[in-house]
């Protein structure tokens, strides 16, 4: 499905007062786009190409309406999110319930491995590990491709990055745990260094590549100046290089404290470097002036 077309849709109608008719004329628009994107792929267009050749193919829409464009809405915030509401699939609740409960359990159970709670060792280390991070990883891409009151659904590719993201992360803290209980198992310390170099690595890219996905009547009820974005691209892009190299580095610390002292370093290192990429961002995003 081509998600550039409701963007675009909204963005078009975003300053027209949306009745019943206009509603309905919305719809019809839709629909009638989606099958127009799907002749214009068909001849060789990229997907974002086509929608937006579909919607130049629409004309103006006081033509369509039959009145000028309305101003835009002076109603309260709170109720245009309400007027806007997008509820969660049913599907998508059970799926995240159930992935949540096999990650959460999975994860405490090789804690308990790890700590010699229960038997097993590094092979049930790594394999609840495993798991763990593949129900993550699911939950992760699933959530960032579905429609929320405030943002399009993330194509389905990008948020299948993120979720491998995700996967590869803990892959790799599940993998240096089992090298950390067994050094004999090299194998899973090149893994985990592979797996973590990888997730860092798309993190990082991912990040500096998001653009705004935030539908037209958020983003023309956000007051005049308000921008909870980076500056620039060179700010995304700074934020992406010192991610990647706070990472590279945390990890690389934690995997030489686990070998040479004790394996819970690692969770003290991560969690130093979740903090500091939080202040990171703030500092980012939040203090602009100190830059200027």
């Amino acid at each position: 499905m081509n998600t550039d077309i409701h963007r675009l849709l909204d963005e078009a109608f975003a300053d027209v007062a949306m009745t019943s008719d206009a509603r309905d004329l919305k719809e019809e628009i839709r629909a009638n786009l989606m099958a127009r994107t799907v002749e214009l792929e068909s001849t060789g267009l990229a997907p974002s190409a086509a929608a937006r050749r579909a919607i130049e193919e629409l004309g103006p829409l006081e033509e369509l309406l039959g009145t000028s464009p309305a101003a835009p809405s002076p109603e309260p915030m709170a109720a245009q999110h309400a007027r806007h509401k997008v509820r969660p699939r049913p599907g998508f609740v059970v799926r995240t319930t159930l992935l949540s409960v096999v990650a959460s359990a999975a994860a405490v159970l090789a804690i308990a491995a790890a700590a010699g709670g229960i038997d097993g060792g590094a092979g049930a280390v790594i394999s609840l590990g495993l798991i763990s991070a593949v129900a993550l990883g699911i939950v992760t891409g699933d959530a960032l491709a579905q429609e929320t009151t405030v943002n399009h659904p993330m194509p389905r590719a990008r948020a299948t990055g993120w979720g491998v993201a995700t996967f590869a992360a803990i892959a790799a803290v599940a993998a240096g745990g089992a090298f950390a209980l067994d050094t004999g198992l090299v194998a899973s310390a090149i893994a985990g260094g592979v797996l973590a170099l990888a997730s860092i690595g798309l993190f990082a890219w991912l990040g500096a590549t998001q653009t705004n996905r935030g539908k037209a009547w958020v983003r023309a009820a956000a007051p005049a100046g308000e921008d909870h974005g980076f500056a620039d691209d060179n700010a995304a892009a700074r934020f992406g290089l010192y991610t990647a190299v706070l990472w590279t580095v945390g990890i690389a610390v934690a995997i030489a404290l686990a070998v040479a002292v004790a394996w819970w370093w690692c969770l003290v290192i991560l969690a130093a470097c979740v903090a500091v990429m939080m202040l990171m961002i703030a500092r980012m995003l939040f203090a602009r002036g100190a830059d200027e």
